[in-house]
């Protein structure tokens, strides 16, 4: 009795030894793991950073630099004219004056075609500054003073930078000769739409340093550069805004941008383009009717101003038009301001 006794006894302690061996073995790899990933995150950030470095001295800014508020900002100029046609550019747009070349190159035959890069965007520094719709048209406007390209400016905005145009033109319009929107975002649409403003989530910004957009990048290119036929862009442009984007991509600035949309369009809401400023604006076709009849191009007839020339054009293509229709824009914009010089 007292044998059977010892040996279940010694067989229990046989399989509590074998489960605790199991157990320790268990955790052993879960750390062992852990090490390796940290080990590796921390060698693909300090791989990241070093070829940020590396490529930021590679690729030079492609105009001027000139101090804002203390911090850099890159302004590119091109072109000739009567005309100072500013491109102002999308939420998100890594790479604006890369992003606008095709467009640049058709305007600035007879313009000169301006891209001021915000803070965050491009070759411009990062700022801690408030991302508000007043500090970034003054930004703009003091970057433009400061290259010496004076105005009147006749505003181009894409996507998000509608809400500045109208701050811009509505607060300075003396500064202002004609605003032309690429499907731009304007302060009145989510009211008329009945839709909210969307956000950014705030811990990107932590996670920017970590080189998390050069992840991305490798893992899906595509999704960081222009939906254009192939020739649109150099392959040289590629790969600065592939660089770019891997430098820039999610940093603070941006967010700040991304979660300041609501109170800017609570600052602008109120605001209508000046009546005497002819508008122009290029949307797309796939703007469906919603059941209460509502759709884009409704929303933009209530954006026009009473002048002559101020019209809305219909093309066919993306919401970043202009990868696409840089050509037809730029005989539309041409016609444009030609119409507007002649009813003054």
């Amino acid at each position: 009795m007292k044998c059977k006794i010892k040996e279940k006894f010694e067989s229990r302690s046989k399989e509590l030894m074998i489960k605790a061996e199991k157990k320790y073995k268990f955790w052993v790899f879960i750390r062992n793991f852990l090490l390796v990933l940290i080990g590796a995150l921390v060698i693909w950030v300090i791989y990241s950073n070093l070829l940020s470095s590396y490529e930021q001295k590679k690729y030079q800014p492609l105009g001027e630099i000139v101090e804002v508020d203390g911090k850099e900002m890159h302004i590119y100029s091109k072109g000739e004219g009567d005309n100072t046609i500013v491109l102002m550019s999308g939420l998100g747009t890594a790479a604006p004056a890369l992003d606008f070349e095709p467009l640049i190159d058709g305007i600035s035959k007879t313009n000169r075609v301006v891209v001021v890069e915000p803070f965050g965007y491009g070759w411009s520094d990062i700022t801690n500054k408030e991302r508000t719709v007043k500090n970034i048209v003054n930004e703009m406007r003091l970057a433009l003073k400061k290259a010496d390209i004076p105005g009147p400016y006749i505003l181009m905005p894409h996507s998000i930078s509608g809400i500045y145009s109208m701050y811009f033109a509505t607060t300075y319009p003396e500064e202002v000769k004609a605003i032309v929107g690429i499907d731009p975002t304007l302060p009145q649409a989510l009211k008329y739409f009945g839709e909210n403003s969307p956000t950014m989530p705030r811990y990107l910004s932590y996670l920017a340093p970590t080189g998390i957009a050069r992840l991305a990048l490798m893992i899906s290119p595509e999704s960081f550069l222009p939906i254009a036929s192939d020739g649109t862009y150099s392959e040289e442009n590629l790969k600065i805004t592939k660089a770019i984007s891997a430098w820039k991509g999610y940093n603070k600035s941006v967010v700040n941008e991304a979660n300041n949309i609501e109170d800017n369009i609570e600052m602008t809401v109120g605001m209508k383009f000046p009546p005497n400023i002819p508008v122009l604006i290029f949307t797309t076709e796939k703007g469906e009717i919603r059941e209460d009849g509502k759709n884009t191009l409704s929303f933009y007839k209530t954006q026009l101003t009473n002048t002559p020339s101020s019209k809305i054009i219909l093309l066919e293509g993306h919401h970043y038009l202009h990868w696409t229709q840089y050509e037809e824009i730029s005989k539309d914009v041409n016609e444009f301001i030609n119409s507007f010089n002649e009813n003054q």
